[in-house]
């Protein structure tokens, strides 16, 4: 009776940690591609919000990513802008640096997005109504036949 219950014990931490990582695994979704346009736009899909409105675990990321095998391309930057009821805190780049950063607006950029490379930042966010939000999406650089706007992400 004991060596059953450690065995059903057993198998449900496994199949607890492994529910863990699957979910883990789906925090970040991409916006289908373009015609034309080598990059993708990820997003979050979930994210908890503590008692005061601030997105937990360091923030939210947006990011790029060139599917591209054979072109890099420059001069690349990303901006997440506030359509409604975000503001921003402190940002930190993955392959670029920021450059423009306000309660409003977050820019990053590269001077060469190269192979199948990304750029995002992760920007700590306060959602002032966790109800109704929207960013929006800007691209810039050279090299591709990208519309500047890529458009919103938000609920």
């Amino acid at each position: 009776m004991r060596t059953t219950a450690t065995v059903l014990a057993t198998a449900g931490l496994l199949t607890a940690t492994q529910l863990g990582l699957a979910g883990g695994a789906f925090a970040a979704t991409h916006t289908p591609q373009r015609a034309g346009c080598p990059l993708n736009i990820s997003y979050p899909t979930r994210f908890y919000v503590d008692s005061h409105g601030w997105v937990t675990n360091g923030g939210l990321y947006f990011g790029i990513q060139n599917k591209s095998t054979t072109q890099s391309f420059k001069r690349v930057s990303f901006t997440v802008t506030n359509v409604k009821n975000i503001r921003y805190g402190s940002a930190k780049a993955t392959g670029g640096r920021v450059t423009q950063k306000t309660s409003q607006t977050v820019t990053v950029s590269t001077g060469t997005l190269n192979k199948k490379a990304s750029l995002g930042v992760r920007v700590q966010t306060h959602l002032l109504n966790t109800h109704t939000y929207r960013v929006k999406f800007t691209l810039h650089g050279s090299g591709w036949n990208c519309a500047v706007n890529q458009g919103t992400w938000g609920n």
